[in-house]
């Protein structure tokens, strides 16, 4: 058994629903948003690919309709791993041009850490630069760009008539988000996102984090003021000329470092906040 099947062997994919057609899928990676109907399947993000069949299988278990579109919040492999798995069967990926980009690109973060590019059926055939609408199963489904947060190709995806929204990774619920620089993200547009996220949801949205269990507004509002609150702690010590060592070495996050228990540890958010507001 390889690495990959060893790791994802024991994930059990559990399905929430959220509305009379609408449902959320937790497993390993971002959750995926599904809405179902006489149109077909549409699925927003796809975790990884060896994960494929068992999310597929948990889609027939609600809906007996194909895969019919499949969006990508952004080109992280945690949310388009099973790209080329669903579209092989027939799924058409819509995404956010720069994820088709950066897709096709491929990154090389570090000499182990190397995302080769993916292969053309895994990549969206759709692309937007600022918005996408699509009108099935009843629903008005809007896909906005929200511009350098998480990276260069975040889209946020709203459903007006269930009033739910998938954030994608522009929201990490209860812990520090990961904020990928060389993407194209950074503090400022993650906190615009977020702001973007409060814009359009009410008190009665349910709202789905990229990561964590389900949520809403008055949840998400609370971390964006965290993230607000911190930025402006970071901005103003390297104000007074203290290095990315001195504010490691603060209390920067003394409220809050429980918030580093993620994928995302406390220096590591603290370094980023740094690079980003710093331009390194």
């Amino acid at each position: 058994m390889t690495y990959a099947q060893d790791r994802f062997a024991k994930v059990e994919i559990k399905t929430e629903k959220l509305t009379d057609n609408m449902y959320v899928l937790f497993g390993a990676g971002g959750n995926i948003g599904v809405l179902v109907g006489e149109d077909g399947v549409i699925m927003i993000d796809d975790q990884f690919a060896p994960l494929s069949e068992k999310i597929s299988a948990a889609i027939a278990k609600i809906s007996n309709q194909p895969i019919k579109y499949l969006l990508n919040t952004h080109w992280h492999g945690d949310h388009s791993g099973g790209n080329e798995n669903f579209a092989k069967k027939g799924a058409m990926i819509l995404a956010h041009q720069n994820v088709r980009k950066r897709m096709s690109e491929g990154m090389t973060r570090s000499p182990e850490r190397v995302t080769p590019p993916a292969p053309e059926i895994a990549l969206p055939v759709i692309t937007f630069s600022d918005d996408l609408s699509l009108h099935l199963n009843g629903e008005d489904i809007l896909a906005i760009h929200v511009h350098n947060a998480h990276t260069d190709g975040d889209a946020q995806m709203y459903f007006p008539k269930s009033n739910v929204l998938h954030t994608g990774d522009t929201y990490f619920k209860g812990r520090w988000p990961f904020i990928d620089i060389q993407s194209g993200g950074s503090i400022d547009g993650y906190i615009k996102a977020v702001n973007h996220a409060l814009f359009l949801v009410d008190d009665e949205t349910q709202i789905i984090p990229g990561h964590g269990s389900m949520s809403n507004r008055a949840e998400l509002s609370a971390w964006r003021d965290v993230l607000a609150t911190v930025r402006t702690r970071i901005k103003m010590a390297m104000s007074k000329g203290q290095s990315l060592a001195d504010i490691k070495g603060s209390d920067v996050l003394k409220e809050w470092e429980d918030y580093g228990g993620g994928f995302i540890n406390n220096e590591t958010f603290i370094e980023t906040v740094y690079k980003s507001l710093s331009g390194e």
